[in-house]
């Protein structure tokens, strides 16, 4: 018999974290969220005002063999009216009567707030990580986004949820030499809007600190339409700066600007630091830190997080800056490939830019949906 347990106390939240990390243990594709940032989480049990989360246990025999998060974001189903329950961390061992009984719970906890679909994996925010993998099992994960073994999708399609969108995922290779074509545009498109490419010679936080507003500003009128996406409050934004700041190299954050510094498009990347994690569990202990500092100072690879072009840019050549700029970078140091991350298969526009590099679509994610409280 499976009992689903609400998680309450400190233990509570320990096994929580911990049984991820004990069910991937042989796992040479998965990378682990930062210990810190999770227990953090836990601890708060929501992200301010914007969502209401409960965190979930399945026992068996006194051993954990799943667990599950439901989440309500306020702020997105006000803007979208919707009412909608999310569900995030899920992991479970390979058994239905383990994942129908997680999903039970947290349909009922959200259909006893007036919810009437369940949807997911699905976050806070476009910044958590989301979407259940269905395609690229023996392909490593990035630091941002959840790997799963291949069985999720059944036990998830068992609970009765469907197919919503799905996102499709490049590994970008390092160009052979440099593309003539696409920095005469980039220069031209520079030239024509009165525009430039932010300049990196000042500190890091520095750099965070002129542009923070704008970068945020442009991320949320550039993905405000967009599945699943919500508007990043302030208190969000510093939590993320706090999370992100040791891993954010500032060269492979480019930013567009006009001639007000202010920023209208940009390609948020981040040095890969999956392998970095993975031996300590997320933990950062002292050898832990020393491998993810080494691989923020001289990464081979990194991530694609976002990329974003104002609306009123977005015919105006910018993302061929983007692009040009993300390809010098790969051409002038010891970067060997792009992992883009998320990308939604209707968008056509997003995925034609990566014509311009050696690309392999080797990642598929998965979001569901299911009518509830009917």
């Amino acid at each position: 018999m499976v009992e689903i347990k609400t998680v309450k106390t400190a233990k509570d939240i320990k096994e929580f974290i911990n049984f991820p990390l004990r069910l991937y243990r042989d796992c040479p594709f998965f990378v682990p969220p930062l210990y810190g940032d999770e227990k953090k989480l836990l601890r708060a049990g929501a992200c301010g005002d914007m969502a209401e989360s409960v965190f979930y246990l399945a026992v068996r025999e006194g051993k954990t063999v799943g667990r599950i998060q439901g989440l309500i974001q306020k702020q997105y189903n006000q803007n979208h009216n919707k009412r909608q329950v999310r569900f995030t961390r899920f992991d479970s061992i390979d058994d239905s009567a383990v994942s129908n009984a997680l999903f039970a719970a947290v349909e009922k906890w959200g259909a006893e707030r007036g919810m009437n679909e369940l949807c997911g994996p699905l976050g806070y925010c476009d910044l958590d990580r989301e979407g259940l993998l269905v395609e690229g099992f023996e392909e490593d994960a990035t630091f941002e986004e959840q790997y799963n073994y291949a069985y999720y999708g059944a036990l998830v399609e068992k609970a009765g949820l469907q197919k919503d969108v799905d996102w499709l995922e490049f590994e970008l290779r390092r160009p052979e030499k440099k593309n003539e074509m696409l920095a005469r545009a980039a220069n031209r498109t520079l030239e024509i809007n009165k525009l430039h490419v932010a300049s990196t010679k000042m500190s890091k936080r520095k750099y965070i600190e002129k542009y923070r507003d704008s970068f945020f500003d442009c991320l949320d009128e550039c993905y405000r339409h967009l599945y699943g996406t919500v508007p990043i409050d302030k208190e969000t934004q510093e939590e993320l700066i706090r999370q992100f700041m040791l891993i954010l190299h500032k060269e492979y954050l480019i930013l567009i600007c006009d001639e007000r510094e202010q920023v209208v498009g940009f390609g948020l990347c981040f040095p890969s630091i999956g392998k970095a994690v993975k031996k300590s569990g997320g933990r950062l202990t002292l050898p832990a830190l020393c491998r993810l500092l080494k691989a923020v100072r001289s990464p081979k690879v990194i991530d694609l997080g976002l990329v974003a072009v104002r609306p009123k840019y977005q015919l105006s050549g910018v993302n061929a800056v983007i692009l040009n700029t993300l390809l010098e970078a790969m051409l002038s140091g010891r970067l060997q490939a792009c992992e883009t991350n998320l990308n939604l298969e209707t968008n056509t526009a997003v995925l034609s830019q990566w014509r311009h590099f050696s690309a392999r679509q080797h990642k598929r994610r998965r979001s569901y949906m299911k009518k509830i409280g009917e």
